[in-house]
């Protein structure tokens, strides 16, 4: 079963998806829900308050000691933060081995949709909403798709990465209709027996 942290956020909206896809699934707020799944969603939200639920649950020692084990995790947004070792004066998990910086693609206001470039998703529109950026990845992570901002020249940002059992992305792929990538999470991980 595939569970979606369901403390703040826009979790209602992988829900959702994931009943469309006839995924058994179900809202994870204590430990006792983090023991009925194998497959969890750290959706978007507010990267601050996540994490302080996270650590007043307790849940994120839960997390830490089920990652990479018999827990597969997607950290969406917030949830890529979470996930992240490296994060500018916030709180994470220290799970997955890259470093990310909060809203660097700028406030609420300047959310935008755009084509992302991947191998494993052709014609991939992501909604970027006060994004996190990747600005490092170790030689372990995989990347699986890239975004190059307008009006920048160079190499294109990682916006989709992979780590063992760890699943990451900048963008908030639940506000489209297009659910490749939840179908990717639970096919890559196995999630549904």
């Amino acid at each position: 079963m595939i569970g979606v942290l369901a403390l703040q956020g826009a979790f209602i909206e992988h829900i959702k998806i994931l009943d469309k896809l006839k995924v058994k699934n179900l809202e994870v707020r204590t430990k006792n829900d983090l023991d009925k799944i194998n497959g969890l969603i750290i959706p978007g939200g507010e990267s601050s308050t996540n994490g302080y639920l996270l650590k007043q649950t307790g849940l994120d020692k839960e997390i830490k000691k089920r990652a990479n084990k018999d827990l597969a995790i997607w950290g969406v947004c917030t949830g890529l933060i979470l996930l992240a070792k490296e994060v500018d004066n916030e709180f994470s998990l220290k799970l997955m081995d890259i470093k990310v910086k909060r809203n660097i693609y700028g406030s609420n206001i300047n959310s935008f949709e755009d084509k992302i470039t991947s191998t494993k998703f052709k014609d991939f529109h992501g909604i970027f909403i006060r994004a996190p950026r990747i600005l490092k990845t170790s030689p372990e992570v995989e990347i699986l798709a890239r975004y190059l901002p307008a009006g920048k020249a160079g190499k294109k940002d990682p916006v989709m990465v992979k780590q063992g059992m760890l699943l990451g992305c900048s963008f908030h792929p639940e506000l489209t209709t297009d659910t490749r990538i939840h179908k990717y999470f639970i096919s890559t991980f196995d999630l549904v027996k």
